[in-house]
């Protein structure tokens, strides 16, 4: 009985690491900075005597919640890819929509834990400030259709 499920336990796993592909690396840095994000925002709430246990409960939540938006986007891809192969466009484009939806949140996470950090008092640089706000604009603008034009007269 135990072989027969650690068999299947394996098989699942090898199966989900097969069909995120690309994204597996992007899911596994997104959890890593959510886990980062709740410890420094739980950290910054005892340092100012803002602890609170729904807070925290809701923290959880939403980290929750930012799982099944990459799940939605998965989704979406999986749709799109679906409905034209069915009409004959084969696209060797996958994981559009998850992609993005996982490095925007990696971004926000970021930035919350940046955030978490200063309220502990850790000074903070900058550019390195600077540098994550720029990227989560330029993913925003990307994934809405804009796009950024070189300039020489600059």
């Amino acid at each position: 009985m135990k072989n027969a499920l650690q068999t299947i336990f394996a098989t699942a796993l090898g199966a989900l690491v097969a069909y995120l592909n690309v994204l597996l690396i992007p899911l596994v840095v997104l959890v890593a900075v959510m886990l980062i994000d709740y410890v420094t925002g739980m950290a910054g709430a005892a340092y100012t005597g803002q602890m609170n246990s729904r807070v925290g409960v809701m923290g959880i939540i939403k980290k929750a919640g930012y799982i099944a938006l990459v799940v939605v986007g998965m989704a979406v891809d999986y749709l799109i890819s679906y409905a034209l192969v069915n009409i004959g466009i084969s696209l060797q484009i996958t994981y559009c929509f998850g992609m993005i939806i996982t490095i925007w949140l990696i971004i926000n996470e970021l930035i919350s834990i940046l955030e978490n950090l200063g309220e502990l008092n850790i000074p903070l640089p900058n550019f390195l400030i600077n540098t994550i706000k720029s990227l989560k604009n330029k993913v925003e603008d990307k994934a809405d259709g804009k796009h950024y034009e070189d300039s020489e007269d600059e």
